[in-house]
């Protein structure tokens, strides 16, 4: 698992990104938080993760607020 912290995520269109603490910004998407119910991220929130290759780049994958 990876760490980092929300850098940004926008509710209304359901992604944002997460700023590693070694590398580079990671795209999150709110079907890869982990949990039910309303999914969503705030600015800040220190998370773990694991990555997986995307079509543009890494994203985050199983992400769980710490």
């Amino acid at each position: 698992m990876v760490e980092g912290t929300v850098k940004w995520f926008n509710e209304a269109k359901g992604f944002g990104f997460i700023s590693r603490e070694n590398g580079d910004d990671v795209f999150v998407h709110y079907s890869s938080i982990a949990g039910n119910g309303f999914k969503s991220l705030f600015e800040g929130d220190s998370v773990s993760f694991e990555l997986e290759d995307g079509s543009k780049g890494p994203k985050a994958v199983n992400v769980v607020k710490l």
